[in-house]
């Protein structure tokens, strides 16, 4: 349970910016959510349960509003026009800081969706939520990833390492933050 000093989130999200529209996942997105998340880098960079199918789609839509709810977590759909999701992009209230993560689906990638939904997110946890900094967690390998943390306008930071294990492969993420201006 979240401290009560935790403010909740709004029922309903919808944040536009950077030609961009993030908004709620609803049950129509269903179908849509195994084409953009059951892919080989997915699974491999992210917690992201895998394989993705229609099952995974549905506990993934029950255990984002669930998180919600508990104040912890943000998980909206990336799209252009509030239409067909081409990824997601998460906020999370995480003892180490606001962490922003996201996964753009394979057939939408190359187009600066994650960088734009990172700096929209980013806005929206300086604007709206006060905080200071957000940080997003990335493994030095995953080169994509890092492009977008360096596009989004973020730093190294000088802190240590995580590190752990997910679906049975260790992982040592680097922490870069953007602060508000």
């Amino acid at each position: 349970m979240m401290s009560n000093t935790t403010p909740s989130f709004p029922e309903r999200i919808e944040l536009s910016g950077e030609g961009l529209v993030l908004r709620d996942w609803t049950e129509a997105d269903l179908a849509a959510m195994p084409e953009l998340f059951d892919h080989p880098d997915i699974a491999y960079w992210t917690p992201i349960v895998s394989p993705f199918d229609d099952a995974a789609a549905l506990a993934r839509l029950s255990r984002d509003r669930q998180l919600r709810a508990e104040g912890t977590t943000i998980l909206l759909a990336i799209t252009v026009d509030g239409g067909a999701p081409l990824g997601e992009v998460m906020l999370r209230r995480a003892p180490e800081g606001t962490e922003i993560g996201y996964a753009v689906g394979p057939a939408h990638r190359g187009q600066g969706l994650a960088a734009r939904a990172v700096r929209v997110m980013a806005a929206y946890a300086f604007e709206q939520l006060g905080v200071e900094q957000v940080i997003l967690e990335l493994e030095a390998e995953n080169g994509a990833s890092v492009a977008v943390a360096t596009k989004a306008g973020f730093q190294l930071l000088d802190v240590p390492l995580i590190t752990g294990e997910e679906k049975g492969r260790p992982f040592s993420l680097q922490t870069w933050g953007l602060t508000r201006s």
